[in-house]
């Protein structure tokens, strides 16, 4: 990773909020189109202009994208892309989606964008050299104990069988009216800012996290799995941000409590 990646990524990035913005609030029940077909027209355009770059200045790199599928699998750099990361907030009209943009290194994301093209705020993550909002450095907060923290996720109901339980009581340690819904990639850049502790997720793709890890970590926080294991291409897609690395002892502990090593077997009693 080099300064023209992170060039690129800018590029990539203005050229995905570009193609996005002329569909946002758009008047579509008159044309009487599914609003879901909107969606897919705003997220093939932001996709198509992003590949468009990386295939132009980066023939050899790989491509993963959620609209186009993959291109050069094997090699060693993977450009990670979804071009709508939120895509219920992106129809309602909650400018809190997000464009994601990865590079990864050997299956390891080393670069990582959020881009709010609506609200023009963009989170840059940089392995080794730290995160910065809009061009200034941010770092998270710090949280003295759990019950302090405000805790998000984008919706209880994506929680599937045991994964309900461990978030439960992990929403049980913090206190009732500091839990946000709603927000997708958004909450994480909150982290990264310091305005929000915890993000606690399941079910996420590789497309979903992986230009996270760079502006998580880079702000000093905390992304992990729900084990505590770092985060890569393998990851299962159970998903934890924690602003201040103090804390994580404190989540897993409160997530599995003494009779689970894992939230992933179950004992039936």
């Amino acid at each position: 990773m080099n300064n023209a990646d992170i060039e690129c990524v800018k590029r990539l990035a203005d050229a995905a909020g570009q193609a996005i913005m002329p569909f946002y609030r758009g008047n579509w029940s008159q044309e009487e189109k599914d609003d879901r077909t909107f969606v897919t027209e705003a997220d093939r355009a932001a996709e198509a202009a992003m590949r468009m770059i990386i295939e132009r200045d980066y023939p050899d790199d790989g491509i993963i994208g959620e609209e186009y599928g993959n291109r050069n699998p094997g090699a060693g750099r993977q450009w990670v892309l979804d071009p709508i990361d939120g895509t219920t907030s992106f129809i309602a009209g909650r400018p809190i989606f997000g464009t994601l943009i990865a590079l990864l290194e050997d299956g390891w994301p080393v670069l990582g964008v959020i881009d709010q093209p609506i609200l023009k705020e963009r989170w840059l993550g940089i392995m080794g050299e730290g995160t910065t909002f809009n061009g200034r450095k941010v770092h998270g907060a710090a949280c003295r104990e759990l019950s302090d923290a405000v805790l998000a996720t984008t919706s209880p109901h994506l929680f599937s069988g045991q994964q309900v339980e461990p978030f439960m009581r992990l929403a049980g340690a913090v206190a009732e009216r500091k839990i946000i819904y709603g927000g997708d990639c958004y909450n994480y850049g909150l982290v990264a800012s310091g305005h929000v502790d915890l993000v606690c997720e399941a079910g996420l793709k590789l497309h979903d996290f992986a230009a996270l890890v760079p502006v998580v970590e880079g702000a000093g926080c905390v992304m992990c799995d729900w084990n505590g294991e770092p985060l890569n291409a393998d990851s299962s897609g159970e998903v934890l941000a924690i602003g201040d690395p103090a804390r994580l002892e404190d989540v897993l502990e409160a997530m599995h409590d003494a009779g689970h090593a894992t939230g992933h077997h179950h004992h039936d009693h």
